[in-house]
């Protein structure tokens, strides 16, 4: 078998293979590789010593049985046997589902995520996103601090059951998206830096030393990037990908990092006539992110949009803090100008940032399905300081609203794994760091960052104590009982109402018209013929609706249609969707 590595500044790397070592040789034709035979076989141990170090694991390891630190092994995907062919769930009318494997089932494996995928279908939901699956040290985290781009967590099952769980999810018809991290590597088990120029200081991020885009040896670090990516799609049959933060990404070079992986993902999507895609996460409010390569754009195919979370959560809960505080002057105006435009701060002054932030989408040409909306994200819940999710501040009827805004809005709607029942468990931060002065460091950190905010320190959990990620799981007892059992149906209904009415998959941003009054606390918007409305008040509200005769399709409390008068009289923190004759 011929084992490959680029290490440009080696004089000598030997290759370590079940136990033998040989020297490798320079290969003429690619600057800065190896290249060394060896006798090996699936499962087969290997790593790399450069020049005098220690043997360490492959950049592009598929496997890392022993962790991070430990020796790489020889993954054969020919071996598997996939039951289904690969499936072709495009985005365009999908409802999302984001699901972290380590606490969707206590026990946090692949194969028993897999147990629970038939709720998905009974759900309605298109799709699963997965949460970042490459190793990372110890058992248990979010999965931010991978080291291995290329490899699937170990304590999760390894790429075996990666490949399980996507022909379960297929079988069932289910769409797998997979949520990868290209902007910084984990801080502890990151080899990457003895073997060449991944990182550079030209830039600096969050994390520290920039991935190195734009800098000497850059060329080879965006293949690293690309290459892994598409291994995802390709060898696990992965049918999308979520990209971690993309506007810290420092790439200064004419061809965008995101352009040229856009370009190769609509590539291998034409090779494999798979409707393959890329959803950004991205605070830019840049439409350039979105838009076709044709059309001077970098050809991502959709976008997380914060704008519609943040409307949503300050119009339900009142809070003002942070990043908050631009849309809490008048959260339903704001939250209108977000359905109606896509983007709220759309070159208008951000308080938060202190500037102008953002640009306007061009509505007649954007797609509203390259936005996704969502109430709740493992972002949203797991950065607050207890990790409450919204069912812990609100009343079920606002859970209600909530849902409905999500769902019957212009895009692409996505929910985070136990809302949909409204779910009893925190979702916290948790981590599992081997060592000890991270663990402490880690600890420290984030008992400061809340205490600067007003919390007690013993107040905030302990990111290192099993309990707080145990706390985490989900309890699959609850979507059986009330009030749990009702949200989950109001759920269903809402998921069946958006792929049975096509006018809520319609792709016009400018079909959707809204009406709302801030004091009254409602919020009315028309989607070709339907009609939805939502009251966040307490009080009984009258909203003018006009126009034809309408019916009720699904109601949180018992509504009547509107009179002769076109006023529909709705219940205090309840939601309706209505149609037009």
């Amino acid at each position: 078998m011929q084992f490959e590595v680029w290490a440009p500044e080696a004089d000598r790397v030997t290759l370590h293979c079940d136990g033998v070592a040989r020297a490798m040789e320079r290969a003429p034709e690619r600057a800065g590789w190896w290249r060394g035979e060896a006798e090996a076989r699936d499962g087969s141990r290997y790593g790399f010593a450069l020049d005098d170090g220690p043997v360490r694991p492959d950049p592009r390891s598929r496997r890392q049985p022993d962790g991070p630190d430990g020796l790489s092994a020889v993954v054969d995907h020919g071996r598997y046997a996939w039951r289904t062919g690969p499936s072709a769930r495009p985005l365009a009318g999908a409802v999302l589902y984001e699901l972290h494997v380590g606490t969707y089932t206590p026990e946090g494996t692949l194969d028993a995520a897999a147990g629970r995928l038939d709720h998905l279908v009974r759900l309605g939901v298109t799709h699963v996103e997965l949460m970042p699956l490459c190793p990372f040290p110890g058992r248990w985290g979010w999965g931010y601090d991978g080291v291995a781009p290329w490899a699937v967590h170990e304590p999760y099952g390894g790429p075996e059951a990666l490949k399980r769980f996507v022909d379960r999810a297929h079988e069932l018809g289910l769409g797998v998206v997979l949520d990868v991290v290209h902007n910084h590597l984990g801080p502890s088990g990151n080899h990457l830096p003895a073997f060449g120029p991944y990182f550079t200081d030209t830039h600096h991020t969050p994390w520290g030393a920039a991935v190195n885009l734009d800098a000497p040896g850059s060329d080879e670090v965006r293949d690293y990037f690309v290459g892994s990516a598409l291994a995802w799609l390709r060898d696990y049959r992965i049918d999308g990908l979520r990209l971690d933060a993309v506007h810290a990404l420092a790439d200064t070079r004419a061809c965008h990092f995101l352009e040229e992986l856009s370009t190769a993902v609509d590539a291998l999507a034409e090779e494999t006539g798979r409707p393959l895609f890329l959803v950004a996460e991205t605070d830019l409010n840049d439409p350039r992110v979105i838009a076709p390569r044709t059309a001077g754009g970098l050809g991502v195919h959709a976008q997380w949009n914060d704008d519609f979370h943040h409307a949503l959560h300050t119009a339900l809960t009142g809070e003002a803090q942070g990043y908050y505080a631009d849309f809490a002057r008048d959260p339903l105006a704001a939250l209108a100008k977000t359905l109606t435009g896509g983007y709220f701060h759309d070159g208008t002054y951000s308080s938060f940032r202190g500037r102008h932030h953002g640009r306007p989408l061009d509505r007649s040409r954007v797609a509203a399905h390259r936005l996704l909306a969502y109430s709740q994200t493992h972002d949203q819940i797991g950065n607050r300081a207890q990790g409450d999710r919204l069912a812990a501040l609100l009343s079920p009827g606002l859970l209600a609203c909530a849902a409905t805004l999500t769902l019957t809005g212009p895009f692409t709607p996505m929910l985070f794994m136990g809302e949909e029942w409204a779910a009893g468990t925190p979702w916290q931060y948790f981590t599992d760091h081997t060592d000890p002065g991270l663990a402490q460091a880690v600890r420290r950190g984030r008992r400061r960052e809340f205490a600067a905010h007003g919390w007690k320190e013993e107040d905030v959990p302990d990111p290192q104590d099993p309990a707080t990620r145990d706390r985490s799981c989900l309890d699959w007892s609850e979507p059986d009982r009330a009030p749990h059992a009702r949200v989950l149906a109001w759920y269903r209904t809402l998921i069946a109402l958006r792929h049975e009415r096509p006018d809520l998959t319609d792709p016009a941003l400018t079909g959707t018209k809204v009406a709302h009054d801030g004091a009254a606390r409602w919020l009315a918007f028309r989607r070709g013929d339907l009609r939805i409305a939502v009251n966040l008040g307490t009080a009984e509200a009258a909203i003018p609706l006009g126009g034809r005769p309408a019916r009720v399709l699904a109601a949180w409390e018992p509504v009547t249609a509107p009179g002769a008068d076109g006023v529909l009289r709705v219940p205090g923190e309840s939601a309706v969707v209505l149609v037009q004759e």
